[in-house]
């Protein structure tokens, strides 16, 4: 890797770190390619991204950045994922490293925010934030219906009274 190759990696990280809400690093114990991929994707479909970076590169990346206490962490074969959500990267890395013993959790960040082991494993217990909008939906539309169904009611009691009587007088 010659110098400008590194200084373009060294820029999208730092675009990385300045447009995520949360970086999760984890430690590669010997991933095949095959489980890698596997990882990559399921942090795609979760919105997230996964990139496996020089520590170096990432520690010149960082300063500067709200993401700066993370370089402790950066030691041995890391790799970071990141995502907008504040949810998606943690919950994707956990429910991998749940399945595959050979990716270790080290920490993470949300924005000034730094988590150890156990605070990435709690925040990827969380909803996301498209399911937290879907209960909200939920919550809105659940009044709405009840006052539809409040209403048609005395309406459809009025009904059955109505052909009760029309009934009767029929027979």
């Amino acid at each position: 890797m010659d110098r400008a190759q590194k200084q373009e990696a060294v820029a999208t990280l730092k675009q990385t770190f300045s447009e995520a809400n949360l970086v999760v690093i984890t430690r590669n114990l010997g991933l095949s390619v095959a489980q890698s991929t596997q990882l990559r994707n399921r942090m795609r479909d979760a919105g997230a991204a996964y990139k496996v970076a020089k520590n170096t590169l990432a520690l010149i990346a960082v300063e500067g950045t709200r993401y700066a206490p993370l370089s402790d962490m950066l030691t041995g074969p890391t790799a970071l994922a990141t995502s907008s959500d504040p949810v998606a990267a943690a919950k994707a890395a956990v429910d991998f490293a749940k399945t595959n013993d050979r990716l270790e959790i080290v920490g993470g960040a949300m924005g000034d925010t730094l988590l150890d082991v156990n605070g990435v494993k709690a925040l990827a217990e969380l909803p996301s934030l498209d399911e937290l909008r879907a209960r909200i939906v939920g919550l809105v539309q659940a009044p709405a219906t009840k006052i539809a169904q409040l209403v048609n009611a005395p309406a459809a009691k009025l009904a059955r009274v109505v052909g009760a009587y029309a009934a009767k007088d029929a027979a």
